[in-house]
């Protein structure tokens, strides 16, 4: 079974869906460590990134190895969040990396989060759930989560934001049959709780 989950950044895609997966016992895939990975590994080498990701070697656990490297911090600081808005927008990329992440999804059970799991990558997953915040939530958490300021989260998530959802490919948006999550004011708790339900109903 694949639950998809996607929404926008600060949305808490990757605590629910990390959380979910150990709650249901299944696999988590972190569809944007892929994206991270790429930028930094692109913003290192150079060259073009479609390249970068086709020769992404990456495992996706607890921690995160692309190369045989453990880029688990690296991958999260400002810089490589820019530089993996920038590589999603080239279709090279997402076609690579989305053949990667089908693979995957094709054996065994999992959480699989990101912007375009459910409406591309796993367009037949048995739940599909979109989260959402409002843009104040999202950018408290994420400025919490990278020990920054808000107003400049919040600037930043605007511009993320818009890119992800004007690109050309794979626009971010909740996929057909998709229950939509406003995650505001609820503890990641409450949030699990709900996919965690969604799921039992199909089974």
């Amino acid at each position: 079974m694949v639950v998809a989950i996607d929404g926008p950044a600060g949305a808490g895609k990757s605590t629910v869906a990390r959380a979910a997966a150990r709650a249901l016992g299944f696999t988590y895939l972190d569809s944007g460590a892929m994206y991270r990975a790429v930028g930094l590994m692109t913003s290192r080498e150079g060259g073009p990134a479609a390249d970068r990701a086709e020769e992404l070697d990456i495992r996706i656990g607890e921690r995160v190895v692309a190369n045989g490297e453990d880029v688990t911090d690296a991958i999260r600081t400002p810089e490589v969040s820019e530089a993996a808005s920038t590589v999603a927008t080239d279709p090279r990329v997402r076609e690579a990396l989305v053949k990667k992440q089908r693979e995957l999804l094709a054996g065994g059970d999992w959480v699989a989060e990101g912007r375009d799991i459910g409406t591309v990558v796993a367009p037949d997953a048995e739940v599909k759930v979109y989260l959402t915040a409002s843009p104040e939530e999202r950018a408290r958490r994420r400025a919490e989560e990278l020990g920054t300021d808000v107003d400049t989260v919040m600037r930043d998530q605007a511009l993320r934001d818009a890119q992800d959802m004007d690109r050309e490919h794979s626009p971010l948006k909740p996929a057909p049959g998709a229950v939509e999550l406003d995650t505001s004011g609820l503890s990641v708790d409450e949030v699990v709780e709900r996919v965690v339900e969604l799921v039992e109903r199909q089974r």
